[in-house]
């Protein structure tokens, strides 16, 4: 069973950060969030190794971003943030491909992001890293190349609301399952690609990946 049938089989949602880097937010024109900004993908989202990124039907602009990722491994709702780290099993990388044009068009309508962040492959995914390999998640490299050059470098102590702080929040709202996964946000540097290209990302030199757009 490849990874991504694992992840569809185990967790029921994958809760998305938005904004969660500084940087980020200014790049996009966007303002810094108060506090989190979340929204969901569909575990039909996943995508391992070895498969292929598809370009949604109608998008002409699509985006990499690259995530560290929390793994649920607990039930739980109204966790309180002194707790948070009880509920993670372990972590894993992914990336957060987003139909840009798509989520241009959304926001200038007040419209969901539903078709930008959430359509089949937007979210390839590593295998699973335990919780001891990552003894302090806030503060690891994350980085991103495209055909070799480096678009994205970055570092989670830069996150805007550390881990405990979202899923706090997170659990005030959704009921978190065995499996679940909770995309942290990424850092500046995102950027477009197209059909032929390689993304090859990694989370310090712990686990790395590498996918091509279709």
């Amino acid at each position: 069973m490849s990874v991504a049938a694992k992840f569809r089989e185990v967790g029921k949602k994958i809760v998305c950060v938005g904004r969660n880097y500084g940087a980020h937010a200014v790049e996009l024109g966007n303002p810094v969030p108060e506090k989190p900004i979340l929204f969901l993908k569909p575990t039909t989202a996943y995508l391992s190794e070895g498969q292929k990124i598809k370009m949604p039907k109608g998008c002409t602009t699509m985006h990499h971003e690259v995530e560290l990722g929390v793994v649920i491994e607990r039930a739980g709702n109204g966790i309180s943030e002194s707790s948070a780290f009880d509920y993670i099993g372990g972590y894993v990388l992914a990336l957060d491909m987003t139909a840009r044009d798509f989520q241009d068009e959304a926001k200038k309508k007040g419209q969901p992001w539903s078709l930008a962040k959430g359509f089949d492959t937007s979210c390839p995914i590593s295998s699973f890293i335990p919780k001891a390999r990552i003894p302090d998640p806030h503060n690891i490299q994350l980085w991103l190349k495209v055909n070799g050059a480096v678009r994205q470098d970055g570092n989670t102590k830069d996150m805007i609301f550390t881990i405990p702080s979202l899923i706090a929040y997170i659990s005030q709202y959704f009921t978190l399952e065995p499996g679940d996964v909770i995309l942290t946000g990424t850092p500046s540097g995102v950027g477009p690609v197209v059909s032929g290209d390689t993304i090859h990302a990694g989370l310090a030199d712990i686990i790395s990946f590498q996918f091509v757009v279709q």
